[in-house]
């Protein structure tokens, strides 16, 4: 029963389908229909668009033909027009220009130069297009004269603007201001950022397109004569205000005061100081000191201008660079310098013409002067060189030719200096009375006290006129010892001529005198300065063997009290005893001792009292010796005479006690006792 449901269910079941699905057929039938009606509709509508579209084409395409023809012509017309409009403007140029040529480019410089642009073109196409017409004529001349204005504006601006460097300016860019503990970099404009571009402008059009190199010679003209003015200008301020500065100012007086021992500061951007540039005359004479200090102002002027001439020289090179083409910018900076370089190069062999007339003088000292410059031309040289790179060979061969000529003939005043101290003639008149240090020696001890500060300067100088072999060898070791054994020459030289000057003096005592004091201030001088470590270098035992002269010379003067003291040794002095009544020659012999003691004694006081020790450490061992000698002597003496009755004034005889003959010892050398 129920398996007949189920089949009755199931069979409903797929009759409700299959109606379902004949009325989806149905469905689809009808729409295939309706979609076949539209499908004709379209395909009727689209042949109808089709034919009405290609009738549209037809009366269409010629319209179109006809138009792109005429918009064609209508562009050529323009095309036509514009060339007629841009060729009758070359024709206008000229007159359309001729106000702004004539007035020039001053303050308009962009206007002008569009100006010329226009021109240019103008030539162009007369040169292109109609070579023989007059118009071509007139636009030259047009150009050539805009050219000629911008050549005039570029002297002009550069004329106006161009200023010689401040003195002050200077002296802070090279480090000349002592004031300043820490150097600023100081930048030197020389002209105005507006007129510099103007300028540039100009340069760089007149290379373009005006093809003119005359403008560079007006360039290295203006600029050169600018640069030998601010040279000049600062030598002016030195002379202006050193001269009347230098004479209140610490660095001349502490020259005057100061021994040529003492190591002077340093100036600030200098390795020099020319204080120790002391002219050997200047003892002798008080008038020499005002014109040493001229000349060192001199001096310091031109060391400060070789360092000017450098840092001008290189503002001047960064400023071409800005204005000339590159290919022209080293043979115009040759042509710029030349003035200024030329004139820093005469002023130099003046320098050495005058060290050759003092060195024909004898005059050593005056050469003492190249020693600062030639030690700060050597410092400067790679500055020196650096700034000069791609000048000619001529240009930087300047230099190094100035400084090996001060080199020669500083050398040749070292050798001329020793040959000098040996062959100093013996003059009587010139000797010192009192046996004191003779002027030959003070001179030559200065000097060389003043080489000191040029050491190395020195030692080239000699490293210089060496060998070829031993110059190639050169080296600061080397020329040490060059300058160590000059400076053992000349003191071997003046030991010499010192031993011969002390031959004029008849009395022993007082040659002995001499000698002791000029050894003793040698060797003194030689112990307060660095000479002593500089001898040494080649020569150790100087020091030892001035100490044995000076010993020696000591010896020889103690000789000369003999002659007094003879008198109290107990040679003939008769045997006797206490008491004993002497005969009259025995009482003659004691007699003649003590008058012989008393008269030896007063002469050599006399005489000696009037020489001169001026060390006094030195005079009062020799005061000591000589009383501890004469003292001991005169004592026992007096001793051994005591008790023997040789006359009946004995005060006539024994006029000293030993108290007094020491007190007159002690004012031996002294002439104001």
């Amino acid at each position: 029963m129920i398996l007949t449901e189920d089949a009755s269910a199931r069979k409903r079941e797929i009759e409700d389908k299959l109606k379902q699905e004949q009325e989806t057929l149905s469905f689809i039938r009808e729409s295939l229909e309706k979609s076949d009606q539209l499908t004709k509709g379209m395909v009727s509508i689209l042949s109808s668009f089709e034919s009405r579209l290609m009738q549209l084409e037809n009366s269409i395409i010629p319209v179109h033909k006809q138009t792109e023809n005429l918009q064609r012509l209508q562009e050529n017309v323009d095309k036509t027009l514009s060339c007629l409009d841009h060729v009758i403007s070359y024709y206008h140029v000229a007159k359309d220009t001729d106000k702004i040529i004539r007035e020039g480019p001053a303050g308009r410089l962009d206007e002008y130069l569009a100006c010329i642009a226009k021109i240019q073109k103008a030539v162009e196409y007369f040169q292109d297009n109609n070579p023989d017409s007059p118009e071509l004529n007139t636009v030259k001349a047009r150009f050539e004269k805009g050219k000629e204005l911008l050549e005039a504006e570029f002297r002009s601006l550069l004329m106006r603007y161009s200023k010689p460097v401040p003195p002050i300016l200077i002296l802070d860019a090279i480090g000349g201001d002592e004031d300043m503990e820490v150097q600023e970099d100081v930048t030197l404009e020389h002209l105005p950022e507006a007129v510099l571009q103007d300028i540039i402008c100009i340069s760089a059009w007149l290379v373009e397109y005006g093809h003119n190199q005359d403008f560079m010679n007006v360039y290295f003209q203006v600029r050169s004569s600018q640069l030998d003015r601010s040279i000049k200008g600062l030598k002016e301020h030195f002379r202006k205000n050193s001269a009347t500065s230098a004479m209140h100012s610490p660095a001349v007086q502490t020259k005057r005061k100061e021994t040529p021992t003492k190591k002077p500061p340093k100036r600030p951007g200098f390795d020099h100081d020319l204080r120790g540039v002391k002219h050997l005359s200047d003892d002798k004479h008080g008038a020499a000191a005002g014109k040493d200090d001229v000349l060192d102002i001199e001096i310091d002027s031109y060391i400060h201008c070789i360092s000017a001439f450098v840092k001008l020289a290189q503002s001047e090179y960064v400023l071409l660079t800005e204005i000339i083409p590159e290919h022209h910018q080293k043979k115009t900076f040759d042509s710029l310098i030349q003035e200024a370089l030329d004139n820093l190069m005469l002023e130099g062999d003046n320098i050495i013409s005058a060290a050759r007339r003092a060195i024909m003088r004898h005059d050593y000292s005056a050469v003492l002067t190249i020693f600062p410059i030639l030690r700060h031309l050597k410092q400067t040289k790679p500055d020196f060189d650096a700034t000069l790179q791609g000048t000619a060979a001529s240009t930087k061969n300047k230099l190094p030719a100035l400084i090996t000529s001060m080199e020669t003939i500083g050398a040749k005043a070292l050798e001329e200096f020793a040959d000098s101290i040996k062959n100093d003639p013996d003059k009587e008149y010139n000797m010192p009375k009192d046996g004191t240090v003779h002027e030959l020696t003070s001179n030559a001890i200065l000097f060389l006290q003043q080489l000191l500060d040029f050491q190395e300067t020195a030692g080239a100088m000699l490293a210089s006129q060496e060998s070829s072999s031993s110059a190639s060898s050169y080296s600061s070791e080397f020329s040490r010892r060059l300058l160590s054994t000059y400076i053992y020459k000349v003191l071997g030289n003046l030991q010499l001529n010192l031993s011969n000057k002390a031959k004029v003096y008849e009395d022993p005592a007082l040659r002995a005198v001499f000698l002791h004091n000029n050894y003793n201030y040698i060797l003194k001088s030689l112990e307060k300065s660095e000479l002593i470590q500089l001898v040494a270098v080649t020569h150790k035992k100087v020091e030892g063997s001035y100490r044995e002269l000076i010993e020696q010379e000591i010896q020889n003067y103690q000789r000369s009290w003999l002659k007094v003291t003879e008198h109290l040794t107990e040679r003939n002095i008769p045997a006797f005893q206490p008491g004993t009544k002497l005969k009259d020659k025995e009482r003659q012999i004691i007699k003649d001792k003590f008058k012989g003691f008393n008269e030896g004694l007063e002469e050599l006081c006399k005489i000696q009292q009037g020489w001169a020790v001026p060390d006094k450490e030195q005079r009062d061992a020799i005061r000591q010796a000589e009383k501890r000698v004469v003292s001991e002597a005169y004592r026992a003496f007096l001793q051994r005479c005591a008790n023997i009755s040789f006359t009946k004034n004995p005060e006539k005889y024994h006029r000293y006690s030993p108290e007094q003959v020491e007190e007159m010892i002690d004012k031996l050398f002294d002439t104001s006792a």
